[in-house]
C-alpha cells in the first residue's frame, strides 16, 4: 500500500511555470488569478498577455524568453526552442535538465492554449484569405508538444476545460496527477486531430482518395441494433431536435428518425408519415393535418403500432387526440400546439421531438469489408419536368401528381421496391425484395389486405423493369400509370405491353436504389 502511495506521489507534478496563449478568454480570469495566488510564473503573448495584465497580474513576455519579437504579423511568436524545450524536457533526465540550465530555459508544467476558430470561420462564409489565417500553427504545435509530454505537463487545449482546470487548482493547489495529465492529453489529441480533419476536408474539394471524418460529440446508447451489441451516436442531437417528452432514443429509433427526416423533406404540402424499420408504411398529403394523419394511418394500421411518426406541420389538438389512441415510439413535428402537447405528454415514455431547421450533410458513408463506402446523398427528386412519356397514352394531370408522389416514397423505400399510390396517399409498397416481381406481388397483397382498390392507382419502381411481367401484374391489379427510370435493353417490351393495355408509362432516367 505504501509503495503504491509513493508511486502515486512520485507521479504528481508541481506547476512552477505556465504558458498561456489563447483565442477564447471567457472563463480564463479565475484561472490566472488562482495561478498567481499559488505563486506560479506566467508566460504569455499578445492579446492574452494584455488580458492577464488587465487582471493586475504580472506576466513574463515570451518575446523576452525567445529574444525574438512576434513577427510576420503574429504568425511566428512561440515557435522557438526556448519555448518548446521548456515543454518537451524530460524531468527525469539529467541531460535534459543540464541543457535547460545551459540555455536558461524554464520548465513549463502547465500549457493553456486553444486554436483559432477554423470551422466557425468556414461556416460563416468568410473569404479564403480569412479562412487560411485561421489555420493555427503555433497553437497546434504547442498542444501536441505538451500532450506528448503529459508525464510532466498539463495541457489545457480548449475553453471547455477551463472550469475543470480551475477545480483542480482549487482542490490540489499547484499540483497535478498523472491521471489528470493523461486525460487532458487525450482531449488535446482529440482537439488537434479534429482540427486537422476539418482543414483537410476544406481543401479536399476534388475528393482525393482519403476518407476523413471527425465528430467530437458522442452519446452512448442503451445498446446497438440488438441488445448484445453496444452502440454510440456521434453527433449533436440537441441541435437537430428539442426533446419535449419521453425516454432516450435507441439505436433503432435513430435509424427510423433519420429515415423520417429525409422522407418528410420531400414534401411541402401538409403531410404525415408513419415509418417502421426505416420504411414508410403509411403516408398521405392533405390540406388538413388531421385528414393527412387519418389517411396515413389507413395505409397500414398494423405496422403503425410501435412506429415512428413525422409531419411537416404543427400538431394541433384535434390531430393529437387521434394520434394519442395509437401506441408509437416517436413523434416528430416542427411545432406542437400547447394543448395538443399536454395531451401527448400524458404517456411519459413516448418521445416527442420538435424538429429544428438544421442543414444536413450532403454525403453519407458506411462501413464495408475492411473499409468505408462513401457517396453523395441521393438528393435528386423526380419532377413532372423530368418525365418522358414512353407510351402512346400520356398520363392525366391527376396521374402525374400521383406519379411524383409515389416516386418520392419509392426513393426512400428499401430496394427492390414497388409503390402504389392514389390521391396523394400511399396504398401499399413492396419493400426490400430480392426480385421486382416479388415486390410487386407483396404490394398487391398488402393493398388488398387493407381494403384499397387499386383501379386507377399509379405505380412507382425504384429501378427499371427487365421484363414486361411487372407491368402485366400491375395491369391485372388495376394500375393505369407507371413511373420508372428506364434503362433496360428490354424497355420496349414493357412499353409495348402498356400500349396494348391502355396504360401510361413515364421514364425519368434516374434510378433510386436504397440498400
Amino acid at each position: 500500500m505504501q509503495e503504491e502511495l509513493k508511486r502515486e506521489m512520485s507521479d504528481n507534478r508541481t506547476i512552477k511555470n505556465a504558458l498561456i496563449s489563447v483565442f477564447h478568454k471567457d472563463g480564463l480570469a479565475p484561472i490566472v488569478k488562482k495561478l498567481n495566488e499559488l505563486g506560479v510564473n506566467i508566460y504569455s503573448t499578445g492579446g492574452t498577455q494584455s488580458f492577464i495584465e488587465e487582471q493586475g497580474i504580472a506576466v513574463n513576455r515570451v518575446e523576452d524568453l525567445t529574444t525574438y519579437p512576434s513577427i510576420l504579423g503574429g504568425r511566428v511568436k512561440t515557435l522557438h526552442p526556448n519555448v518548446f524545450g521548456g515543454i518537451l524536457s524530460r524531468r527525469e533526465l539529467a541531460s535534459d535538465k543540464e541543457q535547460l540550465e545551459q540555455y536558461n530555459i524554464p520548465e513549463f508544467d502547465l500549457v493553456i492554449v486553444d486554436l483559432y476558430p477554423f470551422e466557425k470561420t468556414v461556416a460563416s462564409g468568410a473569404g479564403e484569405q480569412d479562412i487560411i489565417e485561421k489555420i493555427d500553427i503555433g497553437g497546434i504545435s504547442l498542444i501536441r508538444a505538451a500532450a506528448k509530454n503529459f508525464k510532466d505537463v498539463l495541457i489545457v487545449s480548449e475553453m471547455s476545460q477551463y472550469a475543470e482546470t480551475l477545480a483542480i487548482l482549487t482542490a490540489n493547489g499547484a499540483s497535478t496527477t498523472m491521471e489528470e495529465r493523461r486525460n487532458f492529453a487525450k482531449t488535446a489529441f482529440n482537439v488537434s486531430s479534429h482540427y486537422d480533419t476539418a482543414i483537410f476536408n476544406y481543401f479536399n474539394t476534388d475528393n482525393s482518395p482519403a476518407f476523413k471524418a471527425s465528430i467530437r460529440e458522442g452519446k452512448t446508447l442503451r445498446y446497438g441494433e440488438n441488445p448484445h451489441q453496444s452502440g454510440i451516436f456521434y453527433g449533436n442531437l440537441d441541435a437537430m431536435f428539442t426533446k419535449l417528452n419521453g425516454k432516450e432514443l435507441s439505436y433503432n429509433n435513430l435509424l427510423d428518425v433519420d429515415a423520417a427526416v429525409h422522407l418528410i423533406a420531400e414534401f411541402n404540402e401538409t403531410t404525415f408519415v408513419v415509418l417502421k424499420h426505416n420504411n414508410a408504411c403509411g403516408l398521405a398529403s392533405r390540406p388538413n393535418l388531421l385528414d393527412a394523419w387519418t389517411a396515413a394511418l389507413a395505409g397500414d394500421p398494423t405496422s403503425a403500432f410501435g412506429g415512428v411518426l413525422i409531419t411537416n406541420k404543427e400538431v394541433d389538438l384535434a390531430t393529437a387526440e387521434e394520434i394519442n389512441k395509437l401506441f408509437y415510439e416517436v413523434l416528430i413535428a416542427p411545432s406542437f400546439a400547447s394543448d395538443g402537447l399536454e395531451l401527448l405528454k400524458s404517456k411519459k415514455n413516448r418521445v416527442l421531438l420538435q424538429q429544428n431547421e438544421v442543414a444536413l450533410p450532403k454525403s453519407q458513408f458506411r462501413t464495408a469489408l475492411n473499409g468505408v463506402l462513401h457517396q453523395d446523398k441521393d438528393l435528386k427528386s423526380d419532377a413532372i419536368t423530368d418525365m418522358v412519356t414512353a407510351t402512346e397514352l400520356a398520363p392525366t394531370q391527376e396521374q402525374l401528381t400521383d406519379l411524383v408522389f409515389a416516386s418520392k416514397v419509392c426513393k426512400h423505400t428499401k430496394s427492390n421496391t414497388i409503390v402504389f399510390a392514389k390521391g396523394k396517399q400511399l396504398f401499399a409498397s413492396g419493400v426490400g425484395q430480392t426480385s421486382r416481381v416479388d415486390a410487386l406481388k407483396q404490394a398487391v397483397d398488402k393493398a388488398k389486405n387493407f381494403g384499397f382498390d387499386l383501379n386507377g392507382a399509379v405505380m412507382a419502381s425504384d429501378a427499371f423493369f427487365p421484363f414486361p411481367d411487372c407491368v402485366e401484374l400491375a395491369n391485372n391489379a388495376g394500375i393505369k400509370a407507371v413511373i420508372q427510370p428506364g434503362g433496360s435493353i428490354k424497355d420496349q417490351l414493357s412499353i409495348d405491353y402498356c400500349d396494348a393495355n391502355n396504360m401510361a408509362m413515364v421514364l425519368t432516367g434516374t434510378r433510386h436504389f436504397k440498400h
